[in-house]
């Protein structure tokens, strides 16, 4: 499914929630190719400060702004804790990276009328469909 989206990515603020600081996680990349194509990243990680360079934030609560992207890399059990953190961030998508398919946090979003796929957000980006 593509994501018909008219705003420019400087426009569009992109979380990634399980945003890691080793290079070689998937999550670590898509914040980094976020960052490159011009999105404004904000990763989210409860114990690191920084990915990449990028500040991240240590939890949901804390983002102030419109979220027209969630990125998700944490599996099931984690998400599950999170599904009223991620209502209240009200995103205007979320995407369920491979890994991270959740049948309680998908019904919840089919629910919250919150728009959902599955894909790939390294995939999404490298393609020109994100």
């Amino acid at each position: 499914m593509q994501h018909r989206n008219h705003l420019q990515p400087q426009e569009q603020t992109v979380v990634v929630l399980g945003a890691s600081p080793k290079p070689t996680r998937y999550s670590y990349q898509a914040v980094k190719l976020l960052h490159d194509h011009g999105y404004q990243v904000i990763p989210v990680h409860p114990k690191v400060s920084r990915v990449d360079r990028i500040p991240v934030v240590n939890d949901l609560h804390r983002i102030r702004r419109p979220v027209h992207t969630l990125t998700l890399y944490v599996g099931p059990a984690r998400s599950k804790e999170m599904v009223e953190d991620i209502f209240d961030l009200a995103p205007g998508r979320v995407i369920l990276n491979p890994g991270t398919e959740s049948r309680t946090l998908e019904l919840a979003l089919k629910d919250a009328r919150i728009p959902h796929e599955h894909a790939c957000t390294l995939v999404l980006l490298r393609t020109g469909q994100f």
